[in-house]
């Protein structure tokens, strides 16, 4: 294969019969896949990265950092200089617009099915797909009617909210990331949550534009625009009508893995240890826990590194 990245939709041709592609197949383009083909180029690896959208497409969701080394305050900045410089990597050949329909792994091989048809072979894999947004069809504690879904919390129009109530099903780290985004706003949080989500709603419980919520069931009566009504029933088995401006999701994440030979856990995640030999799972797919871009950066540098040493027959 040649280095020279292709544009999005380039057709993709594989490796003679027998002869993987390329040393290491990436499959997804966010902060993990993107540290993973920069750390195998500088042991010497031929990587082919495929991401069905653009390169850290879901940073630029992200208005506000605090916890990432490197000077960026914004998602869209880390974004940008990313890509930039995975662009930049001569040893990797990027495949944008395409995505895996199926992975396989062999004693000595994986192959990836796209969904064109095209089949791509490597010594290894590094599965780095992520997550995707948990709905309220894919909660228990949620009872919501049919129609318009609510839209997340990062797409909240900040100076539309300002100084109204929102309410806010589900705890996650979105929440923290829209007060720090916009310290001065005026808009109210109300945010419902199950007993799951109570660790990650610690980081916002001093906040004095944030009502905690915690509740066993909520039932959305009305759609999505305004005023908005539900029934909670708290933890406490007692029920209360909340009512706001507007609804919007902070429900988490849940993993969006490929089809094919991958272990996954109850919750759909796919631990690194349960793997083939020849997959190695990075970045937000292995668990609920520690979903951050720090963690995901240094999961997929490792990942790369492991299939180095194996080929190698480094250290360790």
């Amino acid at each position: 294969m040649a280095d020279t990245p292709p544009r999005a939709g380039t057709p993709v041709s594989p490796g003679p019969a027998g002869i993987p592609d390329t040393d290491l197949l990436v499959i997804g383009g966010g902060p993990a896949g993107c540290a993973a083909v920069r750390m195998a180029a500088a042991v010497g690896m031929r990587s082919v990265l495929v991401e069905p959208e653009a390169l850290c497409h879901t940073l630029h969701r992200i208005p506000a950092l605090n916890n990432v080394l490197g000077g960026h305050t914004t998602g869209p900045a880390l974004a940008e200089a990313v890509t930039a410089e995975v662009t930049g990597t001569d040893l990797c050949r990027l495949l944008l617009g395409h995505r895996v329909s199926a992975l396989r792994a062999a004693d000595d091989h994986v192959t990836a099915t796209l969904g064109t048809g095209v089949r791509l072979s490597a010594r290894y894999a590094v599965v780095a797909t992520g997550v995707g947004p948990r709905l309220p069809r894919d909660t228990a504690w949620i009872t919501a009617p049919a129609g318009p879904v609510p839209p997340p919390l990062w797409q909240a129009d900040a100076a539309r909210a300002e100084g109204r109530t929102l309410l806010v099903l589900g705890g996650d780290r979105p929440v923290g990331t829209f007060l720090r985004a916009h310290p001065a706003t005026r808009t109210r949080l109300l945010v419902a949550y199950p007993a799951a989500d109570a660790y990650k709603t610690e980081e916002i419980r001093e906040d004095p534009r944030v009502t905690l919520l915690p509740v066993e069931h909520l039932t959305l009566s009305g759609g999505t625009g305004a005023p908005v009504a539900a029934e909670a029933v708290g933890r406490d088995g007692v029920r209360h009508t909340v009512t706001a401006d507007a609804v919007y999701l902070s429900l988490g994440s849940a993993p969006d893995a490929p089809p094919g030979d991958l272990v996954r856990d109850g919750d759909g995640y796919c631990p690194p240890a349960a793997q083939h030999p020849r997959v190695l799972v990075a970045g937000d797919l292995r668990s609920a826990r520690y979903q951050r871009i720090m963690t995901a950066f240094g999961s997929g540098g490792e990942a790369a590194l492991r299939a180095y040493y194996a080929t190698s027959q480094g250290p360790g």
